[in-house]
């Protein structure tokens, strides 16, 4: 039974903790990208370190809760007591907090990682990278109170004693000043402060000592008070935790002579109160400081009650002692110690000699102790159950088996040897079948229900029930039961119908989608081979949409030339301006204006006559790029990466030497 726990790791604070990580993170994966890697191994590397940090950050957390104690595995005593110094439920929230940070960890790890497969470029794996390193680094930023409650308790619980609670222990309770910690530093070697005022000792304190080559530990625990268990603080209830649970000798210390401040009635009274944790215990009532005040100086009454508090509790012995002048120390501690031992060895002999009990003929001694420790089952009464051993076995009638006698019984394999060997013949094995007819075992059919084969259930009569049921189905089809109009379809059927299809055209749609994501594969939206059109096409289309191509074409061609472009055209409509074609290439080719409320006439730059439908227009675009960033597809924005230089020709300062590679 582990009881101190003064190795548990120190547990970091939460930027501690990103920094542990990230920096292991960098030192075992550090950035090695260059030029030209393919697009692959560049997601291979960057999904291993996302990887490797999410399992840095498990590692750490699952470090941290094994570490702590599990309150369900450990003794009673010690899950009361940590209970009462920590408070057990702020201990759980503060580790399941870190057990859920630790999922959550991986969660986006195993996100993030889906993302990455996908990813088309250097620079979308570098940011779903940060992202997911950032999104590890919030969520552990988020523990900086449990991981700081957790490093103060782990302080703490490497400060408190190494109890054991399966040993010989001898524990020491008391109202505060009664001489507890002064018997405790007589008898040990434990360093325990000692001054004459109460309340000096606030927690439990452990000391050691040898008797008869046996080790004992005596603890002392702090002063009680005699009131209520609700209103005890946490000092006085360590005392309770430790008497409760401790299987020790008890010694209740009193003071008679009240320089300890309380009376000895109070004294009692507090005995009393505390008697129901005393059951099945060794009860020592130690009277300290009798040097001042011995229990014949007190009067009659406090002395009957005294006596009361020995008889009536038959585990209970009045002793005497001064730790002043170390009268009677001693002696009261080798008579703790011997009652027990005493008390241990009968409480195991008992176990013993109830477990012989349980049968009449049970063995004694060691083997005895050993059937202790164990559970024999045995039947029940008035059963016996006897060993079975064949009839040719009691007659003598059981002949060993030999290969050379030829009486001897077939074996399956003398068989096989008879009908051709392996290969040739098959071991029958329905004929063991255990059935009520031997006839049955080598049946076609091999179903058998109640005993009989599933072939005897069938109707005799079948057959012309098939031919009655075939022709009446003749019948109703000539009679045209069956036919379908399309008047019977209903508004439901016709609904469901209507549905299927569009999730048919839907499902077309989303598969017609994902081929071209693809497709599209390191490639921009547009191959720039689509972009590029001739001055010839630009000027068809241009007629085909019922526009002038001259002033564009002119424009185009003097950008070619880096010439001015000619106004001719521009003249030679501003002349036949009359004409209605003219007209009407003039009114196309006058910009487009926007009449507001209040009657200020605006050219939008966009073509686009109404401000709503502009905004509307800006709203679709914005919505149309972040499906695009979405989709993490590479655009014509992304960065390229050049060629890697030659870090040792170009790092550094250069002498004058070549810089030649060669």
């Amino acid at each position: 039974m582990k009881t101190t726990w003064k190795e548990i790791a120190p547990v970091p604070t939460s930027q501690e903790f990103i920094d542990i990580v990230l920096s292991r993170t960098q030192r075992r994966l550090p950035t090695q990208i260059r030029a030209g890697f393919k697009i692959s191994r560049i997601r291979a590397f960057y999904t291993r370190k996302v990887k490797y940090t999410a399992e840095t950050f498990a590692e750490k957390f699952q470090a941290i809760l094994d570490g702590f104690p599990r309150l369900q595995d450990i003794h009673p005593f010690h899950k009361d007591l940590m209970n009462t110094l920590y408070d057990a439920d702020h201990f759980r929230i503060a580790l399941g907090t870190l057990s859920t940070a630790k999922r959550l960890i991986e969660t986006v790890s195993r996100d993030y990682v889906r993302l990455l497969k996908y990813a088309q470029s250097l620079f979308q794996c570098k940011n779903l990278k940060k992202a997911a390193l950032g999104r590890m680094a919030t969520i552990c930023r988020r523990l900086r109170d449990p991981l700081v409650y957790l490093e103060q308790v782990r302080q703490h619980l490497g400060r408190l004693p190494s109890i054991d609670p399966n040993t010989r222990t001898l524990l020491i309770c008391g109202y505060p000043n009664v001489g507890k910690s002064s018997f405790l530093k007589s008898i040990t070697k434990a360093d325990v402060d000692v001054q004459p005022y109460a309340f000096t000792t606030k927690s439990l304190f452990v000391g050691h000592f040898d008797y008869k080559y046996l080790r004992f530990q005596a603890v002392d625990t702090p002063g009680i008070l005699d009131h209520p268990l609700e209103e005890m603080n946490t000092i006085e209830m360590q005392s309770i935790t430790a008497i409760a649970h401790l299987r020790s000798a008890c010694l209740y210390f009193m003071d008679l002579s009240e320089q300890c401040g309380y009376t000895v009635e109070a004294q009692i009274n507090l005995f009393n109160s505390i008697r129901p944790l005393f059951a099945n215990k060794l009860v020592f009532l130690v009277i300290n400081k009798t040097d001042v005040t011995k229990p014949e100086d007190l009067d009659e009454e406090t002395q009957k009650q005294l006596s009361d508090l020995v008889t009536q509790n038959s585990n209970t012995e009045l002793l005497q002692l001064s730790c002043i002048t170390n009268e009677g120390v001693q002696m009261v501690k080798n008579t703790v110690c011997d009652r027990l031992i005493e008390e241990r060895v009968a409480n195991k002999l008992k176990t013993g000699a109830a477990a012989q009990s349980a049968s009449s003929d049970a063995p004694t001694g060691r083997l005895g102790d050993l059937l202790a420790r164990i559970h024999v089952a045995r039947p029940l009464e008035g059963s016996h159950s006897e060993t079975y051993i064949p009839e040719a076995v009691l007659n003598g009638t059981h002949k060993k088996y030999d290969r050379n006698d030829p009486d001897r019984p077939k074996l399956e394999r003398d068989i096989e040897e008879e009908n051709g060997g392996a290969g040739v013949y098959n071991v029958d094995l329905k004929k063991w079948y255990d059935l009520t007819d031997k006839d049955w075992n080598h049946d076609k059919v091999p179903e058998f229900f109640n005993g009989r084969n599933v072939a005897d259930y069938v109707d005799p009569d079948i057959e012309e029930r098939l031919a009655a049921l075939e022709a009446e189905e003749e019948r109703l089809e000539g009679e045209g039961y069956y036919d379908e109009s399309e008047s019977m379809e209903d508004e439901e059927d016709a609904d469901i119908r209507m549905k299927a299809d569009m999730i048919r055209d839907k499902r077309k749609l989303m598969m017609n989608e994902a081929r071209m994501k693809k497709s599209i594969k390191n490639k921009a939206q547009i191959p720039r081979s689509k972009k590029a059109r001739t001055t010839t096409q630009m000027a068809a289309h241009f007629n085909k949409i019922g526009l002038d191509a001259a002033a564009p074409v002119d424009r185009a061609r003097a950008t070619f030339r880096n010439a001015p472009a000619d106004n001719k055209s521009n003249a030679d409509s501003a002349m036949d301006i009359d004409t209605p074609s003219a007209r009407a290439r003039s009114v196309s080719r006058a910009p487009k204006t926007n009449r507001l409320t209040d009657g200020v006439t605006r050219t939008t730059a966009t073509g686009v006559t109404d401000l709503v439908a502009k905004e509307k227009a800006n709203r679709m675009a914005k919505l149309s790029q972040r499906k695009m960033n979405r989709m993490a597809r590479q655009g014509e924005a992304d960065r390229h990466e050049s060629a890697a230089l030659p870090k040792h020709l170009l790092a550094g300062k250069r002498g004058m030497g070549t810089s030649r590679s060669r």
